[in-house]
């Protein structure tokens, strides 16, 4: 999938350590190693929303996206 988790960077950027920022937001640090792995499927609105806060940022920080025409092509139980 072409949709990358990009938070990773910002961390660093951001002289922070993973482990104090899911703290900050109240995720475990399995759950932010998942989603800084892009090992997850999704990730709620609450929480992105807390990231964001508590990076000072916004989605579009934390994720990137490279066009695929495959994208196009999805089954439509994979749709909202």
């Amino acid at each position: 999938m072409p949709v990358r988790v990009t938070l990773d960077a910002l961390i660093v950027r951001r002289g922070l350590k993973a482990r104090d920022l899911a703290a900050e937001i109240g995720l475990s640090e399995t759950q932010m190693s998942l989603f800084r792995s892009g090992k997850v499927k999704g990730i709620r609105f609450s929480t992105l929303a807390r990231l964001c806060a508590a990076l000072d940022c916004k989605p579009g920080d934390l994720l990137d996206y490279t066009y695929d025409p495959a994208d196009l092509s999805i089954a439509k139980d994979e749709l909202l």
